[in-house]
Order: structure tokens, then C-alpha cells, then sequence
């Protein structure tokens, strides 16, 4: 007997996402701090981490997530974690990986183990590669990919054009994870971009370095706020939408 179709909702219009909350699902949430979040008038939530990403983690945290005011993405970066439920799925390619695994060898690993069981259910639409530049040495990331991070500017700017205008590739994320950026290095990447759209993260835990991001990015994420002082998230919205 033939399948029904699978239908999924249509995916949200990401490019107009100016400030994006990141929520790491092996980190304890308060419900304080989630109200934070549904407050601060930011436009996405997304799911991610580096370490942590179970199937369990990332349901409890959707669960939670039920009734969020604004779309929810997953950044898939486990197998395990690839779970129904999000709006959009993030599929990062950490360009400047020195593991090439990284740059798409897991991904297909995944994916083959994926099509003969649930290939037909596969919302393709709404999976949506990232090329990443991870910049911290000191962050997990970094250290699981072998990521090359002391890029200068011109590094960065042929990063950008390969993944913007010769792969095409839809989003290009400057990641500094926990420290706040070099800002020649991102306006080198917007530059050279191409149709790209540019998101940056890393370090914000104030307006104004919201609002410096924001002058070169896209979309900006932020993180750590939410767990150190979410009372502060607001004026990282407000700085986001102001440029």
C-alpha cells in the first residue's frame, strides 16, 4: 500500500531574522530565564551546542519550547539530534576545519544512515547548510574540528567567497563562541558574501556589542546572555533592530 505524503509547514522567512536567542540544550534553563527570552522581542530561538545534543536533551528543550512566540530552529550537529519538531534545521560545515569530517563527511555518514529508514520523511525544504568559520581557540568547537582559527581578515574575505559566491551557500556563521569578535574579520566576510546571508555570534552580552555585530551581520546570535543575565537580552534586541 502507498505512503501518504508527509506535509511539513512552509519555513519561516529566516532571512529576516535580525536577532537570534541560542539555547544550548545541555545547560539547565530557569524558568526565569525563558521568560527572558519570550520577552525580549527576539525574532528566532535556536537549538545548539557543541557537546550534549542527545535525542533527550534536545525533546525536553523543545518540549519546553511548545509555545514560543517565535519560530524554533535545531542546529543539527549529532545524528542523534536530528528529532522532529523544529521549523528550520541548520546543517553547519565548518569551512576552516582541519577534519574534514567536518566539512561534510559526517553529514553524508548521517545521511546514509538516515534514507533507508526515514528517507521519505526527510523535510528537505527546510534543511538549510551553514557554511561555519569557528574563531575561538579556547571553544569546544574548535577543539573537536581542528578548526584553524587565527584567520586574518583576507582569510576570512576567501572563506566567504568560496562558500558565498562559488558554492553558493546560503548562511555563512562567523562563530567566536564565548569571546567577542574581530570586527574587520566579519566586515571582511560581508563584503565578500556575495548573496550569503551573515550571521554572527560570539561574546555579546551588551547593546553595544549587539549593535557593533550587527553593523556588519545580518543576524545576530546571542547565547551566553541568557544563562548569565537575561534581564540584559532585551537591549541586544533593541541594538539588532536598530541598525
Amino acid at each position: 500500500m502507498p505512503t501518504s505524503p508527509v506535509t511539513w509547514p512552509p519555513a519561516p522567512d529566516w532571512r529576516a531574522w535580525r536577532h537570534v536567542t541560542k539555547l544550548d540544550p545541555e545547560r539547565p534553563l530557569t524558568p526565569a530565564a525563558l521568560e527572558a527570552v519570550y520577552a525580549s522581542g527576539t525574532d528566532a530561538i535556536v537549538l545548539g551546542g557543541s557537546t550534549g545534543m542527545t535525542q533527550q536533551a534536545v525533546l525536553d528543550l523543545l518540549s519546553r519550547l511548545a509555545d514560543a512566540p517565535v519560530p524554533v530552529a535545531l542546529e543539527v550537529s549529532t545524528l542523534e539530534s536530528a528529532v522532529p519538531g523544529p521549523a528550520l534545521f541548520l546543517i553547519p560545515l565548518v569551512m576552516n576545519a582541519s577534519d574534514s569530517r567536518w566539512l561534510g563527511g559526517a553529514q553524508a555518514e548521517a545521511l546514509a544512515r538516515l534514507l533507508p529508514v526515514v528517507g521519505e520523511y526527510i523535510p528537505w525544504e527546510l534543511l538549510l547548510p551553514e557554511a561555519y568559520l569557528v574563531l575561538n581557540p579556547d571553544c569546544t568547537a574548535a577543539r573537536l574540528t581542528g578548526a584553524r582559527t587565527d584567520l586574518a581578515p583576507e582569510d576570512a574575505a576567501g572563506w566567504a567567497a568560496l562558500a558565498g559566491q562559488v558554492l553558493r551557500l546560503p548562511l555563512i556563521y562567523v562563530e567566536y563562541s564565548g569571546a567577542f569578535g574581530d570586527m574587520a574579520l566579519l566586515q571582511a566576510v560581508r563584503e565578500n558574501a556575495g548573496p550569503a546571508h551573515v550571521v554572527y555570534g560570539g561574546g555579546i552580552r551588551s547593546g553595544r556589542e549587539a549593535g557593533l555585530a550587527a553593523r556588519h551581520a545580518h543576524t545576530i546570535v546571542v547565547g551566553n546572555l541568557v544563562y548569565e543575565a537575561p534581564e540584559r537580552l532585551r537591549e541586544t534586541v533593541e541594538a539588532a533592530h536598530g541598525n
